[in-house]
């Protein structure tokens, strides 16, 4: 059970029970260690030959880029002995301590699912027996954690670093072993239940592939529809438009319209637009070139931003399926060495097989439900992933208490 304490009004008004520390007000009982004291290792990874494709899975910065420990992004070492003392254990905890200022102090914990060997560019971190490997964990994606690898790091270039030495003088709160043990319990099945929204989604995503490409084949028909299919052209059937450029010094973080402008995500907001909304994009130039997207808000089409309308007789949401179902098509149409981009011309000669107007709406407001299904999964994951963050922020400062 989780008890939250008295709130404080200032900095004396300190509750029964609690202390003021240098970390702040802790419960009584709790103690503010350095983290090198709860440490039974703290070791830089293998070097090894970055060319080698095959042999024992060795972690490497990418490894542990999502947060997780992601076993298509490792190296490899031959398999030979020599290495056993770099094997992880179940509960170790790999920090990025060599990165970009961005992304340094970003940790990932090893279940112990699957072998890996730790490797260069990343520390790896073992508790000893008075810290709860889970509880240690936590801590590490805590605020407070994130801040301090932002104080400690050293600048460089190209990316920032984090000596051993430094690490181990950071202060952390820490509880009895029984209520670290409680809080990481508590932590875990918030976790459990992101991991089972993340797999939910997943599936979503999968099935709506699935009914994606039998639809927009043919290869699947929805009951009352048997008229055949004709071959046109996209050019044909829409109305392809590339987006005016806006000078990026001119742009807002927070005015009402986004710009899209060749990127997944906008390049900025303004506060006029150009371009209604429900309406088909697909990047032009950059490295994203070829993404396909619906803008279900007005928005300022840029420079490297094709817009796509439907004429008559053709529905737009069909269109948007049609080609967000064609993307990596759409996206091998890229020419060019330095700045990449498609050619509108090789986009308005795409060919496809278009139904009549009436089965290209079923067939639309199949997947537009499938696509709402998954957005609600989303937003369901973002708020358990915000709970846990709050809480995260409560517990392991002491400011909620959880009864043993």
């Amino acid at each position: 059970m989780v008890k939250p304490i008295t709130a404080m009004t200032h900095d004396t008004d300190i509750p029964q029970g609690y202390k003021a520390t240098a970390l702040g007000v802790i419960p009584q009982k709790w103690e503010v260690k350095f983290l090198g004291d709860l440490l039974s290792r703290c070791t830089n990874g293998l070097t090894y030959d970055v060319s080698i494709t095959c042999g024992i899975p060795v972690t490497r910065i990418e490894t542990i880029s999502t947060g997780e420990i992601n076993y298509a992004k490792v190296g490899y070492i031959p398999n030979e002995s020599g290495y056993e003392t770099f094997r992880m254990q179940k509960g170790d905890i790999l920090y990025s301590h060599i990165n970009s200022l961005s992304q340094i102090g970003k940790v990932a914990y090893y279940k112990g699912d699957k072998e890996i060997y730790h490797g260069m560019n990343l520390l790896l971190l073992r508790a000893n027996n008075c810290l709860d490997k889970q509880y240690l964990y936590y801590t590490l994606l805590t605020e407070h954690m994130r801040h301090m690898a932002q104080i400690i790091a050293k600048p460089a270039v190209n990316q920032a670093s984090i000596s051993t030495s430094d690490l181990k003088r950071v202060k952390i709160a820490v509880p009895p072993l029984a209520e670290q043990r409680k809080i990481a319990e508590v932590l875990g099945v918030w976790d459990e239940a992101i991991e089972k929204q993340a797999r939910l989604i997943e599936k979503l995503a999968l099935r709506k592939r699935g009914l994606m490409q039998r639809l927009l084949s043919a290869k699947l028909r929805l009951p009352g529809f048997s008229d055949p299919w004709k071959e046109l052209k996209i050019n044909k059937i829409t109305i392809i438009r590339k987006g005016e450029q806006v000078n990026k010094d001119v742009l807002f973080s927070n005015a009402k319209y986004p710009v899209i402008n060749g990127g997944i995500t906008p390049s900025g907001y303004l506060d006029i637009y150009n371009t209604k909304a429900n309406t088909i994009t697909i990047s032009e130039g950059g490295n994203s070139c070829g993404y396909v997207n619906f803008m279900t808000t007005p928005f300022w089409s840029g420079g490297h931003c094709y817009t796509i309308e439907a004429k008559d007789g053709i529905n737009n949401l069909f269109i948007y399926q049609l080609l967000k179902n064609n993307e990596k098509y759409i996206m091998s149409l890229r020419v060019g060495s330095g700045l990449p981009n498609i050619q509108i011309k090789d986009l308005g000669n795409l060919k496809f097989m278009i139904p009549t107007y009436q089965e290209q709406t079923a067939i639309a407001e199949v997947l537009t439900a499938s696509d709402r299904e998954i957005e609600l999964a989303k937003e369901k994951l973002e708020r358990l992933r915000h709970q846990k963050r709050g809480l995260m922020q409560q517990l392991l400062s002491g400011k909620k208490r959880i009864t043993i």
